[in-house]
């Protein structure tokens, strides 16, 4: 059995406003008892019985998300991958460790570090090439500081750079979307993640939208359709560029996927440390409290930090096989869900074979042998097509 690790940075050096993570801006002084509360639960839990279990399975991708890791000072994140060797068996040097960064965080001298510390792939957060997106977005960083930070990251010896670009930012037309794919394809990293821009209430601009107000550029958001029309365009020169689209959202030149995030999509193991980080064992999911002062007492306390642990039953898993598994282009062994699941759940299987060839007929999934997929024309509207599909 592989594993992964997820470790969990909740600061940012500002809220975007279309941020609907929990995350919050922080004095500095805060990071290095962060980095060392982390520590503390990494070294908690592989003497616990839980991380016994684990320690069977080699971890083989470590992802530092959040917020922004970039932040933390450079020997904090050499101390929790340290802590990591020292506690799991990491099935180096063939790991994948990616390290989230934000364009205008990068130095030489970090990059240096970074690499000196085992990461071996770095995230970006660009979100746009244009300025005027960038700004009314709450983003730090510019076109140029983006442009920068490849060639820092380049020099210093990482060969394996993702970029995500966001669809539907305040101000964006179909000019501006054309032009940050071109300046993408100028940098040509190994990854892409593209995401459509959430409007809901987590976020500021959603919140704004919502209410039809119009602070945070909220009546400058595309509309739904140049929205789908942007995420469609991409799919297209992606592709052209040679980059295979295997998600909803992310595209990769060949053999360059995102082994960590592909367990999250395959409901393969994965282990979080830090505020708000989640964990999936197989069986059961837990989580742990959000707020990053509690969860720091809570580890210099001894005590758990976790907040909700949850047993996933057999139809909970059932519709994670699907929720989770058709973002991936490829789809899922439907042959072997039915194989699975009939046995314990006859009905719902019974139920979905009829769901399956109702959407088929409608041209909105695709069964080709043993494999279910979403037809690719419906790839926008994923969500829609899964409600139809789970009810």
């Amino acid at each position: 059995m592989s594993l992964g690790v997820y470790i969990q940075v909740p600061f940012c050096q500002t809220k975007c406003t279309y941020c609907n993570f929990h995350t919050g801006v922080v004095s500095r002084d805060r990071y290095g008892s962060y980095a060392d509360a982390v520590c503390r639960e990494i070294t908690s839990f592989a003497e616990g019985e839980r991380g016994a279990e684990a320690a069977a399975g080699a971890v083989d991708t470590v992802y530092f998300g959040g917020g922004t890791p970039s932040l933390l000072d450079p020997r904090d994140l050499a101390k929790i991958i340290e802590t990591l060797r020292s506690h799991c068996a990491m099935n180096e040097p063939a790991a994948e460790a990616t390290l989230e960064a934000d364009p205008e965080t990068i130095t030489e001298e970090k990059a240096i570090a970074w690499l000196a510390a085992g990461f071996n792939r770095i995230s970006l957060g660009a979100q746009s090439f244009d300025d005027h997106e960038l700004k009314s977005a709450g983003r730090m960083h510019r076109r140029a500081d983006t442009f920068q930070a490849v060639e820092t990251l380049r020099r210093a010896g990482f060969g394996n750079i993702s970029v995500d670009l966001i669809a539907g930012l305040p101000h964006q037309s179909r000019e501006s979307w054309e032009g940050s794919l071109s300046e993408l394809f100028a940098l040509r990293p190994e990854h892409v993640s593209i995401y459509m821009l959430e409007i809901d209430e987590g976020s500021r601009l959603g919140k704004e939208s919502l209410a039809g107000g119009s602070r945070y550029s909220a009546g400058a958001i595309p509309s739904d359709d140049a929205m789908a029309e942007f995420y469609e365009s991409a799919c297209a020169r992606l592709a052209a560029q040679g980059y295979e689209h295997y998600e909803i959202s992310n595209w990769a030149l060949p053999g360059r996927r995102s082994r960590h995030n592909l367990k999250y999509w395959r409901r393969e193991p994965y282990i979080g440390f830090g505020a708000g980080a989640h964990s999936f064992d197989g069986h059961t999911r837990w989580a742990n409290v959000h707020d990053s002062a509690r969860y720091v007492a809570c580890m210099e306390q001894g005590s758990s930090p976790r907040e909700q642990v949850e047993g996933v039953t057999a139809g909970q898993a059932l519709d994670e096989e699907f929720f989770l598994g058709l973002r991936q282009l490829e789809g899922i062994d439907w042959a072997r869900i039915e194989r699975d699941y009939d046995g314990e759940l006859p009905g719902r299987v019974g139920e979905l074979r009829n769901r399956i060839a109702a959407l088929e007929s409608q041209g909105l999934i695709e069964l080709d042998g043993p494999r279910l997929r979403l037809s690719p024309a419906r790839l926008p509207v994923s969500n829609e097509v899964l409600v139809e599909l789970l009810g």
